[in-house]
Parts: structure tokens; C-alpha cells; sequence
């Protein structure tokens, strides 16, 4: 696939999965144990709590696209190096361009890297970030709120607010709407 040199330790390349017409992807940080074994992406314990938080804001997990930031587990699911990261994002790069997402949510630090460079996820969760038409959105990981439980409300109310960035995207997109029709703005009614 793309990554560095964990092609040599995988099972199967998880590369991602949802619709490709999505107007959210969840981008995280690379695939654990379950995810090797199945070769799809957040199937695990933190996959089980992802499904749970799209089904909180109405969606499934086919409504949306989740990925990750390399594509093969990492050895004893340690955190993705940066020449890891580094040979994946092409491979992400071209996800992202095919499916155009409106919202990307970075789910963890390594994701979040991405697009916020020297910040701390602690500080900046929940705080979008608008760019090129597209909002960023970072939130902790939720392997995080299986290991910090105290994690888990917030974790849960970030998430919450994606409905509220997107329809605020879907009205800054709107055509605008004469008041009257346009056969009587030219006089002819």
C-alpha cells in the first residue's frame, strides 16, 4: 500500500471505507488489531464507539467516509513514525480529493497534525476551523475515551455539533433566492 515499511508486518491494508460521496470523513490515526484482521477501518472497541457517536447525529457509518492516516497497523499497535505518515499522505491526499468532504474530522493528535501544526488536542477539540470551503474539525480520539472515561462526555458533545457545522455549510452554499419571480422582476406580469 503506502506506508513506509509496515506492508511487512500487516495482515491486510485498511485503506478506509464509506460512501464516496460523503459530506464527512473521519480521518484517523492508523489501523489497530481488529482493523488488520478485517482490513476496514474503527471495528474495534474505538470503532464501536464511532458508530455509536454517528449514530447519535442521525447518520450511519455508510453515510460517511473513515480513514486514517496510514493505512497499515503500526507493530504493537505503537504510534504511527513520521516517515509513516509521511509515505501515506499522498494516498489520503487523493481519498480527500476524490470524495470532496465539507467537514473533515480529525479524530486524535496525529490527524489533527494535519491541519492544526503545533497545537494540542486538549486545547483545540471541538473548534472548527474553516478553509478553502471545507471545516476541520478536531476531536480526541475514541480509543481516548475507552482508556480516560472522563473523556467520553466530551468526546460526545464535539460530536453533537457536526450537524450544526454542516447545515451552516449547506445555507453559506444556498443559491439565493429572488422574492419574486423573475418573468415579474422584467415588467412582464
Amino acid at each position: 500500500m503506502c506506508t513506509f515499511n509496515l506492508h511487512t508486518t500487516r495482515t491486510h491494508a485498511v485503506p478506509g471505507e464509506g460512501n464516496a460521496d460523503a459530506k464527512i470523513m473521519f480521518i484517523g490515526e492508523a489501523p489497530g488489531f481488529n482493523e488488520d484482521q478485517q482490513g476496514r477501518p474503527f471495528v474495534g472497541a474505538a470503532g464501536k464507539f464511532l458508530t455509536e457517536l454517528i449514530h447519535s447525529i442521525g447518520l450511519r457509518r455508510e453515510d460517511v467516509y473513515i480513514t486514517n492516516v496510514v493505512k497499515d497497523r503500526p507493530p504493537g499497535n505503537r504510534d504511527p513514525l513520521p516517515d509513516e505518515i509521511s509515505a501515506c499522505r499522498n494516498f489520503l491526499d487523493r481519498q480527500i480529493e476524490i470524495i470532496k468532504p465539507k467537514i473533515i474530522v480529525t479524530l486524535g493528535r496525529y490527524s489533527m497534525a494535519r491541519y492544526f501544526t503545533g497545537s494540542t488536542i486538549s486545547r483545540i477539540h471541538g473548534k472548527p476551523m474553516r478553509r478553502d470551503g471545507v471545516i476541520y474539525y478536531p476531536m480526541y480520539h475514541p480509543a481516548a475515551a475507552l482508556h480516560q472515561g472522563g473523556l467520553r462526555k466530551e468526546i460526545e458533545q464535539d460530536m453533537l455539533r457536526i450537524p450544526g457545522l454542516l447545515e451552516e455549510l449547506n445555507r453559506a452554499e444556498a443559491p439565493l433566492v429572488p422574492k419574486e419571480p423573475p418573468a415579474r422582476q422584467l415588467g412582464l406580469f
